[in-house]
């Protein structure tokens, strides 16, 4: 019982640290020297120290910008997030590397614009000839709202001639400020070279056990309004792919979402994948049952939408143990390699391009919030992102295991490599 109990206060104290921190994480392993940071590929439209991150948010909005309660009217906009307080760009590139020794102090939202307001949802129904069908003046206002979303992402694509959108879901405890301020960190780390939208969902119920289950339901709240952002992203001819990342809490969010829309696709005979136009998926820390993985995304084919899907996991997860404490059930990002079966962990590897990634040194506060502060781990991160490597090749050195379970050393990715690259290699899955 007093073991429970030190778990318990452990597993609060854990979560509550979900509310990221607003600072750019130091510089990732990759980046040992000032050529490293592929600068040269960057759109003259991203080049700047106050960039505006998108957002879409199903939060009410409150007097800061938007808050914990729930809002069954989405919203999408833009956050201009500033990186430091008087740093130029060029200033930004060169703390972004390893060797110099210092990085951002300070990542800040200097200005929130909210640019379409979706009418609330459900929409009017009326039942016609025996089917339920949307009806009334809501519908077209709807419709209206969603040009306009994919209008304003069309002048971003235009200015920036990228057809890449990268999506983060953010997880449990979370404020709206950290999500875009999260998703701005990795996506400069990985080269600025997407169309970021952050995923703000109505978290932030304060921590402990009242505020785990609240944000648990309002994750499930907000599974609708995801699909609606990825049905009208996969609708736009100038999207080539979508990235996503979600994070603990986050990570059951999107993966619901996105099953639901895969099951979707197949019965209008497209496959998941080119009807999604789904990418890479990244699950770090993710707060799922590994049973109802097993039973129900593995058995309905869920990575086949996705060119691969990489899992980090951390056995030394405090808040992950917290949650498996609450639930009764193993969690997806704790796992060990005894938690598979004999040759479960390679089956999935190399027949559906799931990887599991095992966090080596990830303890105490970082032990949840590893994806967007361990250089190792943000490393791998931007390789998956900017290659579409698999792991195990050059590109992307990863340790193998018996079990098939990848180790990530926390001198990632040098361990196995006698010379820094001079330049990022597109090694195919």
């Amino acid at each position: 019982m007093a073991r429970q109990f030190l778990m318990v206060l452990a597993g609060v104290i854990a979560l509550a640290s979900c509310v990221d921190d607003i600072r750019l994480a130091p510089a990732p392993n990759l980046y040992v020297q000032g050529r490293q940071y592929p600068v040269d590929g960057i759109a003259l439209a991203q080049r700047t120290a106050a960039p505006d991150i998108f957002f879409v948010t199903n939060r009410i909005a409150d007097k800061k910008a938007y808050g914990p309660d729930r809002s069954h009217s989405m919203a999408f906009g833009a956050a201009k997030v500033r990186f430091g307080e008087d740093l130029t760009w060029d200033e930004v590139v060169r703390r972004t590397h390893v060797d110099t020794g210092e990085q951002v102090p300070r990542l800040s939202v200097a200005g929130v614009t909210e640019v379409v307001r979706f009418p609330q949802t459900p929409l009017p129904q009326k039942r016609v000839n025996g089917r339920l069908t949307f009806v009334g003046p809501e519908v077209s206002a709807y419709d209206g709202q969603s040009r306009a979303f994919q209008d304003n992402l069309r002048k971003r694509i235009a200015q920036t001639g990228k057809g890449k959108v990268l999506i983060y879901v953010h997880g449990f405890n979370s404020e709206f400020e950290s999500s875009v301020t999260t998703l701005a960190n990795i996506w400069h780390f990985s080269g600025r070279d997407s169309i970021p939208i952050a995923f703000s969902w109505p978290a932030e119920a304060g921590f402990g056990i009242l505020g785990y289950f609240r944000d648990r339901d309002a994750a499930t709240f907000s599974v609708f309004h995801f699909k609606e952002l990825m049905r009208l992203l996969a609708a736009m001819p100038e999207v080539d792919q979508i990235d996503i990342i979600a994070h603990s809490r986050g990570a059951d969010l999107a993966v619901v979402a996105l099953r639901e829309l895969s099951i979707f696709a197949r019965g209008q005979g497209k496959h998941p994948h080119d009807a999604l136009k789904t990418n890479v998926l990244i699950l770090a820390a993710p707060d799922l049952s590994f049973d109802i993985v097993r039973q129900r995304l593995q058995s309905e084919r869920f990575s086949d939408a996705f060119s691969q899907i990489t899992l980090y996991t951390n056995p030394n997860d405090v808040a992950l143990q917290f949650s498996e404490l609450l639930t009764n059930a193993p969690r997806l990002g704790s796992l060990t390699d005894e938690d598979f079966a004999p040759g479960e962990a390679e089956r999935l590897r190399n027949a559906a391009f799931v990887h599991f990634i095992n966090v080596e040194g990830a303890r105490s506060a970082g032990a949840h919030a590893y994806f967007r502060d361990n250089p190792a781990v943000l490393s791998d991160v931007v390789l998956a992102l900017q290659t579409g490597a698999a792991p195990g090749t050059d590109t992307r050195p990863l340790e193998p295991t018996d079990s098939g379970v990848w180790l990530l050393h926390s001198n990632y990715p040098f361990q196995r490599q006698h010379v820094v690259p001079q330049e990022l290699t597109a090694d195919t899955r």
